[in-house]
């Protein structure tokens, strides 16, 4: 490893492309860290990594795709020596009445927000054990209640959060594994919805959104500069007064 190599943390982060993804990639490079840009939309990745400058790399990969993990990692082994941190941020709400005409987007769901996280960890984790790192695993307070419409991704989020504190008992002392739960957050999330009633209604609360990707992105730097005695296992996010 060069000396290069050596200075600041480094951060993957998938799902980079926008939202919580980006405003996370920009807050942990403005406090240090070298970022790897992980995302499908390939030319959003390489506009922010120009954008950031020295200490970011944007890599082209589909968390539902274990090639595409594997080359990831191997890339950011070799440019950046390893990884400290993986924030699994990559995931899709595609709300709407529970139906067979809704098949195709809860199995994407199920592939992108579970299934993506659980291979990306299992891909890094080994470069995450190596000096002890940080696992951050974005939920949702979603995972804690489910409401109608919202019932197979609620699905994946409470699986997010139970699987999360399995590996939180697994990986300790040697990874640091911290969950985020946000409410409502002003992001792109509701376009992806398919059904057309449900997106409409979704837009709507969207806009209003009090939580930024921003704050989010504050939050998961905030729990990253913990000492590692001091874990916080999970941080749920909402405006005060905004009901589960």
């Amino acid at each position: 490893m060069s000396q290069d190599q050596k200075q600041g943390r480094v951060a993957v982060i998938t799902g980079a492309s926008s939202g919580i993804g980006a405003a996370t990639a920009r807050s942990l490079h403005a406090a240090g860290y070298r970022v790897a840009l992980l995302a499908r939309r390939t030319d959003r990745v390489e506009a922010l990594a120009d954008e950031l400058g020295d200490g970011a790399i944007a890599i082209s990969a589909d968390v539902t795709d274990r090639g595409a993990l594997v080359a990831a990692a191997d890339q950011v082994k070799q440019e950046f020596g390893g990884t400290d941190v993986l924030v699994n941020n990559a995931g899709v709400m595609l709300l709407g009445p529970f139906s067979a005409e809704q098949r195709d987007d809860y199995r994407r769901m199920i592939e992108v927000n579970l299934l993506g996280a659980i291979t990306t960890t299992e891909v890094f984790l080994d470069q995450l054990r190596d000096g002890g790192g940080d696992l951050v695993n974005i939920s949702s307070v979603a995972g804690r209640v489910a409401n109608v419409g919202s019932g197979v991704y609620a699905a994946t989020k409470f699986g997010i959060n139970g699987w999360s504190e399995s590996l939180r008992r697994e990986l300790l002392p040697d990874v640091r594994v911290t969950v985020i739960e946000p409410g409502v957050v002003a992001t792109e999330l509701p376009t992806h919805i398919t059904h057309e009633a449900t997106r409409q209604g979704a837009k709507q609360l969207y806009d209003v959104a009090e939580v930024t990707a921003e704050d989010v992105a504050e939050v998961i730097a905030f729990a990253l500069q913990r000492p590692r005695h001091l874990a916080i296992h999970e941080i749920l996010l909402r405006p005060a007064g905004q009901a589960l």
